[in-house]
């Protein structure tokens, strides 16, 4: 298989359907190969970015063109291996029953079960292991939304589908319930047809968003999105879109389960993304009264680990604020109430007053 780096066609092909046969063994729904090339979504990031767009996410710039650029982040890369695992734990149907719940807390269907950077950064080195043993060493890179990749404009070209109104990636077959993982690679591989966008009319994420956040097709405005205020925002949430979170205290999924193209969305076989410790339903008191003992054994492995505890608390109580009045509601808020930490203290403080405010209508 060496040959293929002297552009031996045959090789490079057959090299090509093994590894994406190696990736299906190894738990990927779905692998494609593409070029380098990202001259339109470079554009499309430094207006976005224009635009101010990322909010707080300043690692979204820091490292210049080379997110755009894969040669220039991994010199040598010729092509990228894209790779999608599905992640549904559930049918869908019990995850719109779930959103705005008087008494329930809502998590990102991405979250509930083990860290997936974790699980597709292991089973992606697996299948490098495999190529070099057919194809000896080889330079090579693992990504898992973890660098400055471009991974949607990387997997749309590779064929995996297509960026959607949403600026998510959607599946014709499968929706978008997936998680994406890339192989930068200096080996001439074959590539993949890129796939062509089949949002059509439709405009259901548009008005299902919350907060406003898909500010026109295919423009998204973090900073009024629901996952950057419970997950990226390091400070208070704006009060503003505090009504509009409801009860979901970590990611937003409205955009994806109002998606048509959800509907051929399978769910995953994957134990590790099983939901853990009842995240999948839990109650919004009994989240709240968890210790920072309790949360970092209960969120051990989980995705759910970056926001840390004062963040966690801070999006319970909002959601809090926006639940059924009642007294174990108030009881709850009142027992962090003045705890000393100002981000917590304030929230609380504003939830409390929301529900003082519903009971007097």
């Amino acid at each position: 298989m060496n040959a293929i780096r002297k552009n031996t066609v045959s090789d490079a092909q057959i090299l090509a359907t093994r590894i994406k046969e190696w990736a299906q063994q190894l738990g990927f729904q779905q692998t494609g190969i593409s070029d380098i090339d990202l001259t339109q979504a470079e554009a499309r990031l430094r207006d976005w970015l224009a635009r101010q767009f990322h909010g707080e996410m300043y690692y979204m710039e820091k490292h210049g063109d080379k997110r755009s650029r894969p040669a220039e982040l991994i010199p040598g890369t010729v092509r990228v291996i894209s790779a999608r695992m599905d992640y549904s734990p559930e049918d869908q149907n019990k995850s719109e029953a779930l959103l705005d719940h008087p008494s329930r807390a809502y998590v990102s269907r991405y979250a509930l079960g083990r860290d997936y950077h974790k699980v597709l950064r292991g089973r992606l080195r697996q299948l490098a292991k495999k190529v070099q043993d057919v194809a000896g060493e080889f330079g090579n890179r693992v990504f898992v939304d973890s660098a400055p990749v471009l991974e949607k404009p990387l997997a749309e070209k590779a064929g995996l589908g297509w960026i959607g109104k949403h600026t998510n990636l959607i599946n014709k077959d499968a929706g978008s319930w997936f998680f994406l993982g890339e192989l930068y690679t200096d080996l001439p591989l074959p590539i993949d047809q890129p796939e062509t966008s089949h949002c059509g009319t439709c405009r259901a994420c548009l008005d299902v968003c919350p907060t406003g956040a898909i500010v026109g097709p295919y423009e998204l405005d973090a900073r009024r999105c629901i996952s950057y205020l419970t997950i990226e925002l390091d400070g208070p949430v704006p009060e503003e879109f505090r009504n509009a979170i409801g009860n979901r205290i970590y990611g937003c999924d409205d955009c994806q389960i109002f998606c048509p193209w959800n509907k051929f969305a399978r769910r995953s076989e994957e134990s590790d993304f099983t939901p853990r410790h009842g995240l999948d339903s839990s109650e919004l008191t009994e989240l709240f009264s968890w210790s920072e003992e309790t949360w970092l054994a209960k969120t051990e492995g989980s995705a759910i680990r970056r926001i840390g505890y004062q963040r966690w608390l801070r999006n319970i109580a909002i959601a809090l604020g926006n639940a059924k009045p009642g007294p174990r509601i108030t009881d709850a808020l009142n027992s962090r109430r003045n705890s000393g930490d100002d981000l917590v203290d304030e929230h609380v403080h504003w939830a409390i007053q929301q529900q003082r405010d519903d009971k007097s209508v």
